[in-house]
C-alpha cells in the first residue's frame, strides 16, 4: 500500500504542476497556445537519450512548438529502427526542420552498460549492441583512458560520431542537405553542468573538409 500511494502521489504532483505550469506560461505569454493549438512549426530535430536529466526543451531554452523531440536509451540512431528513421523522415520532408541535434550525454547508462559484455538483460542487451560493437571498434583508445566514467565519456561522444555518420546517409537528410540547406549538429550534454558542447563532427565540420576527407564520411558506419 505504501509503494502504491507512492505512485498517486508523484501522479498527483504531477497534475498540479501541469496546472501551475499552464497558468504561469498563459500568464507569460498569452498567445502561446494559441499560436500552437493548430499545428507545430519546429525548426529542430532533437535526437536524444530518454535519460530523465536531458529534457530537451528545458536545457535548451525553448518553449513547446519549438523542437521536435525523438528520445532513447543512448540516442541510438540506427537505420534499422523503423522509429527513429519514421521521425527522421516526418521532421525533414514534412515539418522540413532546418537543423538536426543528435546529443549525448555524460554518465550514460547506456554507454556505461555498453564498455562490457555483461547482461543487462532484457531487450535492452539487443538495443544496446551498436555501442558495443562500437566499443569494440575503438578498444585501444577506450583501453588507454583509465578513468571508466571518462571511457563511458568518450563512448557516448564517439556514438554520437556513429549517429551523425548514419544520418548523412539517411536518404532524406541527404536530399534536404544538398536542396536546402539543412544542418546537422553533434553535441554532448554535460549532466554536472548544465552545458553543451558541440562535438565539431556535424555539417558545419564536413564543409571544411577536403572531396575525399567527405567520401570517407559518406560511408554507413
Amino acid at each position: 500500500m505504501g509503494t502504491q500511494k507512492c505512485i498517486c502521489d508523484h501522479y498527483d504532483y504531477a497534475l498540479k504542476s501541469n496546472t501551475a505550469w499552464a497558468t504561469y506560461k498563459n500568464n507569460q505569454n498569452p498567445a502561446l497556445f494559441e499560436k500552437t493549438k493548430d499545428k507545430q512549426c519546429p525548426k529542430i530535430l532533437w535526437i536524444g537519450c530518454a535519460d530523465s536529466r536531458v529534457p530537451e526543451t528545458t536545457i535548451l531554452g525553448l518553449e513547446p512548438g519549438e523542437v521536435f523531440v525523438h528520445r532513447n536509451i543512448a540516442n541510438i540512431v540506427a537505420p534499422s529502427d523503423i522509429n527513429t528513421m519514421a521521425v527522421i523522415e516526418y521532421a525533414v520532408e514534412k515539418l522540413k526542420v532546418l537543423d538536426i541535434i543528435l546529443c549525448g550525454h555524460t554518465r550514460c547508462g547506456g554507454a556505461e552498460a555498453a564498455l562490457t559484455d555483461k547482461c543487462v538483460g532484457g531487450v535492452i542487451d539487443h538495443w544496446i549492441t551498436p555501442l558495443r560493437t562500437l566499443r569494440r571498434c575503438n578498444a585501444s583508445m577506450l583501453e588507454a583512458i583509465e578513468d571508466p566514467i571518462q571511457q563511458g565519456i568518450k563512448l557516448s561522444e564517439l556514438g554520437v560520431e556513429m549517429g551523425i555518420h548514419n544520418l548523412l546517409n539517411n536518404y532524406s537528410v541527404r536530399e534536404a542537405i544538398k536542396s536546402r540547406g539543412l544542418r546537422i549538429h553533434g553535441c554532448l550534454y554535460d549532466v554536472a553542468t548544465g552545458r553543451l558542447k558541440d562535438l565539431s563532427i556535424g555539417t558545419d565540420a564536413i564543409k571544411k573538409l577536403s572531396i575525399e576527407e567527405k567520401q570517407k564520411i559518406l560511408t554507413v558506419v
